[in-house]
């Protein structure tokens, strides 16, 4: 899964974003996941966005780089986590990648239903990718965005 999201990433990111589907912002929407009834910030990693027929696509490091220098989240084993968009349109594809530290940063792809996931159950550090797609419904080879977004979680 790692091998596609990049080549994803790095397709969409070459075909840019189309001008005929401009989305609203000069950047991609803010997501928050909300956690034990706690909204939390999750911080913008890459991107590609159309604004005012202006494409802009900025590329950042990856979620373990990104966050370096933030305090992770605290969550219990088991717990679950949500994640708040409030943008229309949502988009339409929709990854999230867990990175665990305990274990040299082993990937695993996260199952989200209703735009939720559970906490795992093991103690550790715990940093996530949450890959977003704003697809064209007329020409599926069009990105009208995309936008990484990266959060820590510390399991207790």
């Amino acid at each position: 899964m790692k091998k596609w999201l990049a080549l994803s990433f790095f397709v969409l990111n070459l075909m840019g974003c189309s001008n005929s589907n401009e989305m609203d912002g000069e950047k991609p929407p803010k997501v928050q996941i909300e956690l034990a009834n706690e909204a939390y910030e999750t911080k913008l990693g890459t991107y590609c966005w159309s604004d005012n027929k202006v494409n802009t696509c900025v590329d950042m490091a990856g979620p373990v780089e990104l966050l370096a220098d933030k305090k992770p989240i605290e969550a219990l084993p088991g717990e679950k986590v949500t994640i708040k968009m409030d943008y229309e349109p949502k988009p339409n594809e929709m990854y999230i990648t867990q990175f665990n530290a305990n274990e040299k940063n082993k990937e695993t792809d996260i199952h989200l239903r209703d735009d939720q996931f559970t906490v795992p159950k093991e103690k550790g550090i715990y940093y996530y990718s949450y890959s977003v797609w704003w697809m064209d419904g007329e020409d599926a080879t069009v990105s009208k965005g995309d936008a990484l977004y990266a959060f820590v979680l510390k399991v207790n």
